[in-house]
């Protein structure tokens, strides 16, 4: 046995000492203002960082202390050291001698060498020289420090010294951002309890890593970069290893899946990278080279800082003297509504750049309490960026999308769909058609075989996604022609093929029509150039089960919107009435639980669906419908509620459950384990300066089941983005002063219409990796990120405690004490006017304005006026207790206006 000599230290102000980690290891435990510190002794990488109390901002006294959690993975130390093992602290470089052409890669994580300790100041927590497995000749010099700064935080810091003959060019300096995000091995609960997950503002000198717990509680980590460190580029460490199964240089040992997404590098220089493996690819910012003359130092920082709670992340960066920016409504811009841009810095604007040039207009427009306002017009489609300069030199980069007016992009969908994605060839083998089936965008094709069957099988998110979106979309912009398609759909290919209508699963929906067998049935040739192998190639018998739950949603949903429709409009769904798709929607509803037992005990994408068919169930006076729906769902509202965290999923870890468990909660009034369900949400649903973040609710493997480039990756605004805000909606409605919940759903619904290009395809996701920074070529599961938008969007007129009013979704104009409000969302049928807490909303109508007169609180309503098939708006007036002026006729809870030729005006006023 090796002994172990344990030291007590006192450097300035700094009680330090060395303890026993494990037989062959000693750790270095020290402590910051707001952390206790465990270094590993060797190689002075981090092994612990638990925060002293529940969280601090500015100087506000602290919180209660939060036992036994740790943002590093300290559980895994284990098992995560030597060798090829990435932890906080490491360092990876690529460089080459000026004058030559080729990289070359080092890291201190590839081969794990004990660090040459270096003394200590008052300041520095440890110190040391860092070996890389640098060539000798090169004569770079590299020590890191672990130091308290001004103000108590702690700081990671990096000198880079060229002490050789010759000049150095930095192409990728990247520091290892190692947080416990790893969920292998742990009960849901303790993955909420234990586990954090980290979210990047990747905003060069203003950017930030933000780093929450899964639970949504306080503290929030914030890891700032330090003068010089700008966050230029985040780079996935991958785990590819070599054929003894050591990591590969820049790859981490630890296994990535789904249930760890994997450790990431903030890039402060990334050059090298874009050359070779990310040339292909459009980053977030312009890649940059360092050189390193002879004889010059160059250094490379990050402090942590600790926020009481996610929602004072930003009023902690503007404490600690960094600049924020706020978007209002957010970073997607459609072209005919300007957004606002809110500054915050201590450094005066030197100015505002857009690239490309001219894609953004920035005006100034005055600003409030050291806030400054720019009016941010969108004049190009796609990507951009706007660049602010400060005074000191630094920059902020924010990352915004212009798309085209709201209500066009849905037209260019819908469009899309009905024609691209339309199939009807009768000779199928499979009998898919009539329908609308995956899309491929790389070869403008329909995707009829793939060996994840339900791709091509019209079920499950995938094969689904086409058909769901195009009727979501009819809920608030119909097109008599798409439903004149998708009812063809209904009647030859949904019903009786694609949902069972007779016998025992009657009502069940099937996992797929498209399905392999070794044996081809007569018609079928496979594709041989397809691996027919993998699990997802299912058989005829997999395929024809309806044991899975989560396509009986998109069905109801389905039938819902037909129903809806046909209630509410005249002459637009034919084949079948009212009273058909309501009961069908019911029937598959409740077929759910009865049939698919096992994953129905698990919250459903587009599950608040069930809350909606129940609701209209008791408008219409169907009580016995309505009374059995509901008991077979409060029987799993029963089952969420006893459960800790009741966000399981057929995935070891989900973010697909959390907007069903929380409309049933409020439903059946469990207000707590509702509140609870809106702060996890939080927890992996930031808001961030980028339209790729901002709302992105985290999801990391789906591409491997409904994307065509099939890896895992941070996806960008796939459908949990969309999904997970209608409960933040909900919550804002309820308690309009908590603004950060509108900020970050808006960011979730608008990232949603990024995913449409400009012919109005509708791609599954955005794949962040910087070697691809692209949309996904398939549609696949998008239609259950457009059902999240059509089901939550609206426009919201709130009310900004600094900003004043602020628009989301519409356009604000003051007159004296009355604010009018433009809808200019792809719907105009839903309107929350924040001050008086009132939620209108329309089954048939538009909103072309509404005002509201601060001063008496009576409101007016300004409808268009009729189409072709609606005669009749039906206004639901809910939050606070408003009534018209004029009588108006009831139906089903909503007011009954008749419209004519011109705009109609509706005075509300509250209730007496």
């Amino acid at each position: 046995m090796r002994n172990v000599v344990i030291a007590v230290l006192r450097v300035g102000a700094v009680l330090l000492f060395v303890q026993p980690l494990a037989m062959a290891s000693t750790v270095l435990n020290v402590q910051s203002r707001d952390f206790d510190i465990v270094l590993d002794g060797p190689s002075q990488t981090l092994v612990s960082l638990k925060p002293k109390q529940g969280g601090r901002a500015a100087d506000e006294g602290a919180g209660a202390r939060v036992p036994g959690f740790d943002f590093a993975p300290s559980k895994l130390s284990k098992a995560r050291s030597g060798d090829g093992y990435y932890q906080l602290g490491d360092l990876d470089l690529r460089l080459r001698v000026a004058g030559e052409t080729q990289w070359q890669d080092y890291s201190t994580a590839y081969r794990r060498a004990p660090a040459r300790e270096l003394p200590r100041d008052a300041a520095t927590l440890a110190a040391a020289e860092l070996s890389l497995g640098l060539p000798s000749n090169l004569g770079l010099r590299v020590v890191r420090r672990w130091q308290v700064g001004e103000g108590g935080h702690l700081s990671l810091r990096f000198e880079l010294t060229n002490a050789g003959k010759r000049d150095v060019e930095l192409g990728g300096v990247g520091l290892a951002m190692v947080f416990d995000n790893v969920l292998s091995d742990r009960s849901l609960a303790q993955a909420h309890t234990e586990a954090s997950f980290a979210d990047p503002y990747i905003g060069l000198d203003a950017g930030y890593l933000q780093v929450t717990r899964l639970n949504g509680q306080g503290p929030a980590l914030i890891v700032t970069g330090e003068s010089g460190t700008p966050f230029e580029a985040y780079r996935p460490i991958a785990d590819k290893k070599d054929d003894s199964g050591k990591a590969l240089l820049l790859n981490d040992a630890t296994k990535r899946g789904q249930t760890f997404e994997g450790f990431y590098s903030w890039m402060a220089v990334s050059q090298g990278f874009v050359e070779r493996e990310w040339k292909n690819a459009q980053q977030w910012n312009e890649p940059t080279v360092v050189t390193l003359r002879r004889g010059e130092t160059r250094r490379f920082g990050v402090q942590f800082l600790l926020s009481k709670s996610i929602r004072e992340i930003e009023s902690t960066l503007a404490a600690n003297a960094r600049p924020v920016a706020v978007g209002i409504p957010g970073y997607v811009l459609p072209t005919d509504l300007a957004g606002d841009l809110w500054v915050s810095s201590r450094q005066a604007i030197r100015s505002i750049a857009a690239a490309p040039v001219g894609a953004l207009e920035a005006v100034a427009a005055g600003g409030v309490q050291g806030w400054s306002r720019y009016k941010v017009t969108g004049r190009q489609w796609g990507r951009s960026r706007l660049t602010i300069t400060y005074a000191d030199g630094t920059r902020q980069a924010i990352h915004y999308f212009v798309t085209k007016p709201s209500a066009t992009v849905l037209a260019d969908l819908g469009r899309f769909i009905a024609t691209r994605h339309w199939f009807d060839d009768p000779s199928d083998p499979f009998k898919r058609g009539p329908s609308f089936m995956t899309f491929d965008r790389e070869r403008n094709a329909l995707v009829l075989q793939d060996p994840r069957v339900w791709m091509a099988g019209l079920s499950d998110e995938g094969g689904a996604g086409a058909w769901l979106a195009l009727v979501m979309k009819q809920l608030g912009a119909p097109d008599a022609s798409e439903i004149e398609k998708f009812e063809r759909f209904v009647t030859q290919t949904l019903d009786g093929r694609l949902q069972v209508n007779q016998g025992p699963d009657k009502f069940g929906v099937r996992k797929s029509l498209f399905y392999y067998e070794p044996q081809a049935p007569r018609g079928v040739r496979y594709d041989p150039k397809l691996d027919w192998s993998t699990w997802s190639a299912w058989r005829k018998s997999q395929a024809d089960s309806v044991v899975r739950s989560f396509n009986y949603v998109h069905v109801a949903a389905a039938h819902w919107v037909l129903y809806r429709l046909a209630r509410y409009h005249e002459g637009l769904v034919k084949a079948h009435d009212w009273r058909w798709y309501l009961d069908r929607a019911y029937q598959t509803a409740l077929a759910m639980p009865r049939l698919a037992p096992e994953y129905a005990k698990f919250g459903q994408m587009e599950g608040e669906v069930f809350v909606e068919i129940l609701r209209d169930l008791q408008d219409e006076g169907m009580k016995a419908e309505a009374s059995q729906l509901e008991q077979a769902m409060r029987q799993r509202a029963d089952h969420w509620a006893a459960e800790e965290y009741p966000f399981g999923s057929e995935m070891p870890w989900d973010s697909t459950g959390q907007p069903e468990v929380y409309a049933w909660m409020r439903y059946f009034g469990n207000a707590p384990k509702a509140d609870l369900t809106r702060e996890v949400i939080l927890g992996y649903d930031p808001t961030i300066p980028s339209w790729g973040y901002n709302g992105n609710a985290r999801r990391y493997w789906d591409f491997m089941y409904a994307g065509k480039t099939a890896q895992l990756e941070r996806q960008l605004h796939h459908y949990g983005s969309a999904n997970n805000a209608l409960p933040l909606l909900d919550s804002f409605r309820r308690d309009p002063r908590d603004i950060h919940l509108l900020r970050v759903a808006y960011g979730g619904l608008m990232g949603t219409l990024t995913n449409i290009d400009q012919e109005g395809f509708g791609a599954a996701a955005f794949h962040s990796n910087p070697d691809l920074m692209r949309f996904d070529a398939y549609n696949g599961d998008y239609g259950s990120a457009f059902y999240g938008y059509a089901y939550g969007i609206g426009s919201y007129l709130a009310r900004h405690p600094v900003f004043g009013n602020v628009g989301f979704g519409g356009s604000t104009q003051e007159r004296g004490s009355i604010v009018s409000f433009a809808p200019r969302d792809g719907f105009r049928t839903r309107v929350f006017l924040a001050e008086p807490g009132l939620w209108l909303t329309l089954d048939g109508g538009k909103f072309a304005r509404v005002e509201y007169d601060r001063g008496s609180g009576n409101v007016s309503v300004v409808l268009d006026a009729a189409d072709s098939f609606t005669s009749k708006a039906h206004l639901r007036v809910e939050g606070s207790r408003y009534e018209p002026n004029a009588t108006l006729s009831q139906e089903r809870g909503r007011y009954v206006i008749p419209l004519g030729k011109n705009e109609m005006s509706v005075q509300l006023r509250p209730a007496r």
